[in-house]
């Protein structure tokens, strides 16, 4: 049986420990703090990354460099026969297309999965490949599972303030002027490869209110049938309030497992923090 290692980026919400303790590889995205060169989790803590957000530091996300993935790669290889390398959706970043090209100099050996995911769902997606591979698949039969089941995860997000969302063009600054007086809160969806509008509603607890009831609709209708559907929560808030929304998911749903965890850097910058977020996703 050959020996499979699991890789993806911390756009998944892993850490570097947590990757160790599952046994993985987690590639560390790279962000630009003006000018300055910073890798999450590595020389960017979740704690710094926020203080100097909040001090309206310019802020840029890239995609892993060629060269640090095709080491990683090298690296695993020494003591793995293939790799199911899971980068974030195609969608919303080139880091997906760029790793597929580079897979083709590996002969084989590296199969990436293109499932389009992000945060807790993309987690999920390394949990299924990690059981998957222990019951002995190759690389390319998990690559192909787990995108066989690609559409069948959504994501709603509300963020705490407009700012970020002005600031990174995806408001007009009129519009969020507006929005932030009125105390306007966009729910945003991902499902499939975008980050869209999906609604805009007043008040926090408006904007819960609104993303119980989205995932509830996505259950009983677009995943009408599939009877061990996950639910996820991910944020950008305090621990405190990520505590509450996770109690209020509970009491709405309280016969569906949980997946939780911070959202990744890479996304928060363009939302900011107090962001919320709720996910239901088809475990394998």
């Amino acid at each position: 049986m050959k020996k499979i290692a699991i890789v993806t980026d911390s756009n998944s919400g892993i850490t570097q420990a947590e990757g160790k303790e599952l046994g993985i590889f987690v590639l560390p995205m790279p962000f630009y703090i003006d000018g300055e060169l910073f890798f999450e989790d590595i020389t960017l803590s979740q704690k710094e990354f926020y203080n100097r957000l909040g001090a309206d530091s310019d802020i840029s996300t890239s995609q892993p460099s060629p060269g640090d993935v095709m080491d990683l790669w090298k690296k695993v290889l020494e003591e793995y026969d293939e790799i199911v390398h899971i980068p974030m959706s195609s969608g919303l970043s080139s880091s997906c297309g760029t790793a597929r090209a580079l897979a083709m100099e590996f002969d084989e050996k590296v199969e990436v999965v293109d499932n389009q995911r992000i945060s807790v769902t993309q987690k999920q997606s390394v949990l299924d490949a990690i059981k998957l591979s222990q019951t002995g698949r190759s690389a390319k039969k998990i690559k192909e599972a787990l995108e066989i089941e690609k559409s069948l995860s959504s994501i709603y997000i509300t963020v705490d303030t407009m700012k970020y969302l002005k600031k990174g063009g995806r408001v007009t600054p009129a519009a969020a002027a507006l929005g932030m007086a009125l105390n306007i809160k966009p729910v945003l969806q991902i499902q499939g490869e975008k980050l869209e509008a999906f609604a805009k509603v007043r008040g926090m607890k408006a904007a819960k209110k609104t993303m119980l009831k989205a995932i509830e609709k996505d259950l009983k209708d677009r995943f009408k049938g599939i009877d061990n559907m996950k639910l996820g929560m991910a944020y950008t808030c305090s621990k405190e309030e990520a505590e509450t929304w996770k109690g209020e998911i509970m009491a709405k749903f309280p016969n569906h497992e949980i997946v939780e965890g911070p959202l990744s850097l890479s996304v928060a910058c363009h939302i900011g923090p107090g962001a919320i977020a709720i996910t239901c996703m088809k475990p394998y």
